[in-house]
Formats: C-alpha cells, sequence, structure tokens
C-alpha cells in the first residue's frame, strides 16, 4: 500500500486524536495511544502506513526541540553544579544497570558481545519520558529538573561514546580517533556557540524583538543549526540543541520563546511515539518475549529504587529522591538506536535487538503510566496533578 506524506499525517493524528480520548476516558497516559497506534496502523499491523522511515526522521526533531526547550530553562553555572553532584549517581548506577542487563542475558543464552550491548542498553533513562512529563513552573520542579538533565546529559554523552564504539565494532576498527575528536568538539562548539549568541544572535534579537515572526524564525534557525552543527563535529543533534537552548536562557524573552515552540515540539514528538510503535516487528514477539519482560520488570524496579538510594546519599530529600528515581525509571530512545545499529551493522542479531527494543517499548509505557498517575506532570489524569 503506497501513502502520500498527507495521508500519513491524517493518519496519524486523526487516529490518535481518538485513541487519546479513549485513554484519557479510562485513565491511561496518551503517550501510550500513541505507540500503540504506531503498532495497530504500521507495516507489522495492519499496514495502513507501510513504511515509517520519513516519519521517523521527522519525528527526531521533536526530540531536537525538547532538549533545545530544556536549555531555555536552565543556567550554565547552576547546571555545572548539578553535574558534580550527579557524576557519581551516574556513573555507580550505569556500572549496576550493565552488569544485571549482563546477567539476566547470559541466562538466555546470548553471546558476550550481546550480552555486553543489552546490558549497555538498560543502562540509559528516556530523555522525552523524563523531560517532557516534567512541570517547570514550580521551584521544586525547576530543581528536581535540573539534576534530572545533568543525569540524563551525563547519560547521552556515554550514549554518543557507545555507538561510536559499536560503528567500530561493525567496521572493524577502534574508534579512538572519533572518540578523542569528540572530547575536543563538546567544548569547542560550546565555545562557538557562546561567541555567536554573545556578539550576533543576542543584538539580533535585541534590535527586532517586537517582530515576532522574525523572533520566532531565528529560534528555529538557531535551535536547528547548532544541532546540525554539532551533529557535523561528531556529537549528537540533540546536545547541540541543548547547548543552542542554555545559551538563550538569560536573555530577556527566553520565556516568549518558550511558550512559542511548545505547540510545534508536541506535534513533533506525537510523530516520535508513533514511529517507535510502528517500527516494531510483531512477528519477532514470541521468540523474545520472556527475556524482555525480566529485563523490562528488572529495571522498573531496580532503576527508581537506585536512584533513590544514591540521591539520598548525596543530600537530596527522600521525596525529591523518590520522584526523580521514578521518573528516570525506563529505558531509553538511545536504547533503541544502540539495539538498530548494532543489527543493521550485523554485531548482534536480530533477537538480541528485539530483546532490546521490546524491554524499551515496556518501560516506556509502564514507566509514563506510573508518572503521570502518581506525580505532577502537563498531561496528568487529575486535576490537582496537572501542571505545566
Amino acid at each position: 500500500m503506497q501513502s502520500s506524506i498527507v495521508f500519513t499525517i491524517f493518519i496519524i493524528f486523526s487516529g490518535a486524536a481518538v485513541l487519546a480520548t479513549l485513554a484519557l476516558y479510562t485513565r491511561q497516559t496518551i503517550l501510550l495511544a500513541y505507540i500503540l497506534l504506531g503498532v495497530l496502523t504500521g507495516p507489522w499491523g495492519m499496514g495502513i502506513i507501510p513504511d515509517p522511515a520519513l516519519i521517523e526522521e521527522i519525528a527526531h526533531i521533536g526530540l531536537i526541540f525538547l532538549l533545545f526547550l530544556l536549555g531555555l530553562n536552565l543556567h550554565p553555572q547552576e547546571l555545572l553544579g548539578m553535574f558534580q553532584k550527579t557524576m557519581l549517581v551516574t556513573l555507580f548506577s550505569s556500572l549496576v544497570f550493565l552488569i544485571v542487563g549482563f546477567g539476566v542475558s547470559w541466562l538466555f543464552g546470548y553471546s558476550l558481545i550481546e550480552c555486553l550491548l543489552i546490558g549497555a542498553a538498560m543502562i540509559f533513562s528516556s530523555t522525552i519520558i523524563g523531560v517532557k512529563l516534567l512541570p517547570t513552573t514550580t521551584l521544586h520542579h525547576q530543581h528536581t529538573g535540573e539534576l534530572i538533565i545533568s543525569i540524563l546529559l551525563l547519560q547521552d554523552i556515554m550514549a554518543i561514546v557507545l555507538l561510536l564504539i559499536i560503528k567500530g565494532i561493525g567496521a572493524g576498527t577502534l574508534p579512538l580517533m572519533e572518540f578523542l575528536l569528540m572530547m575536543v568538539a563538546l567544548p569547542a562548539l560550546i565555545l562557538v556557540t557562546w561567541l555567536f549568541y554573545k556578539y550576533i544572535l543576542i543584538r539580533l534579537i535585541i534590535k527586532f524583538d517586537q517582530i515576532h515572526e522574525y523572533i520566532f524564525l531565528i529560534t528555529i534557525g538557531w535551535c536547528m543549526g547548532i544541532a546540525e552543527l554539532a551533529d557535523y563535529m561528531g556529537l549528537s543533534a540533540e546536545i547541540g540543541a541543548f547547548i543552542a537552548g542554555i545559551t538563550l536562557a538569560a536573555s530577556p524573552i527566553a520565556v516568549y520563546i518558550a511558550d512559542s515552540l511548545r505547540p510545534l515540539r508536541d506535534f513533533f514528538l506525537i510523530l516520535f511515539f508513533f514511529s517507535l510503535g510502528a517500527s516494531f516487528n510483531l512477528d519477532l514477539i514470541s521468540g523474545v518475549a520472556l527475556p524482555a519482560l525480566i529485563l523490562a520488570f528488572t529495571m522498573l524496579i531496580l532503576k527508581p529504587a537506585l536512584f533513590k538510594l544514591l540521591l539520598n546519599k548525596t543530600g537530596e530529600t527522600p521525596t525529591i529522591s523518590a520522584e526523580i528515581g521514578t521518573r528516570l525509571g525506563q529505558l531509553s530512545e538511545f536504547s533503541l538506536l544502540i539495539a538498530v545499529l548494532a543489527q543493521n551493522l550485523e554485531v548482534i542479531n536480530s533477537k538480541a535487538s528485539y530483546v532490546i527494543q521490546l524491554s524499551t517499548l515496556i518501560t516506556l509505557a509502564m514507566s509514563s503510566w506510573l508518572i503521570v498517575k502518581k506525580y505532577p506532570t502537563p498531561i496528568a489524569f487529575s486535576d490537582a496533578l496537572r501542571r505545566d
């Protein structure tokens, strides 16, 4: 079946509206509706949208905007302080998740490299779940958000290194030079971004701040431009977008920019969650269901408990530590990327890849439901918990 981009967008947003309505009536998170729609209409469901590759490419923009808007709400000095606080938490927790993931997959007879990559995929928590479901309008959640994002950004750096290693294994070489270049590229990108902002961008914003269309245009250009530059330098577009956002955090119109871009972000994030469901091959579920379920439920229990324990040790209150642990208690879109890349490069087989993918989807679905039910979010079930 052939489908035009217009028909595809029609199916996604009309179907999402219907399923989201049902989800709200049954007190489920609407994120699950988007994923379920992808499963039902994708190539391994009814096949209404036979090739979700284009949607996946477009949906990636949602993640870029998400990180950009996140940067707009954080000040660099506060973030550096949070990095110092969460560095050991991130490193120790990552080691534990790696060992547990390795052990579970080893019991099911996967090869050494497959066990290592399955274990590595357990390290990462979802940036989209962590950020999209976090209110930013109260002091408590600004602090909570800073802690969550510092952990997620450190994980993102580890994910980029892991992706380089996978590419090197697939090519039969060690990516030492690429790794060294990345270590140089990050401070270089920060410096270039700051200089351009200080001497060019902020002057343009101040001069034409009353022309809203221009501010909207230059903001998107800035976000996407720095994201593309970061990608070109061997980093990730998401890190570039975050740096672009954080440089604008002190500007006089940061709040206006954030409010203007939220609808655009949500548009692309709907596509992102749809693409998650549409990309999953239902035919392979039976062969990987048991290890995927064990991994998923192990991480859903272990991640919140371990983050709570470690953050308590750093001086955070039990309440905040428990909330952060729950909000980080799932696998990540980076886990999916690792699984797909490793399979495409024939580093692991399809079964190992789908163990990672299925366990990731399970944790994304269950974790988002738990967060929406228990904590303040922009899409909470109850009015008392609904905060933007």
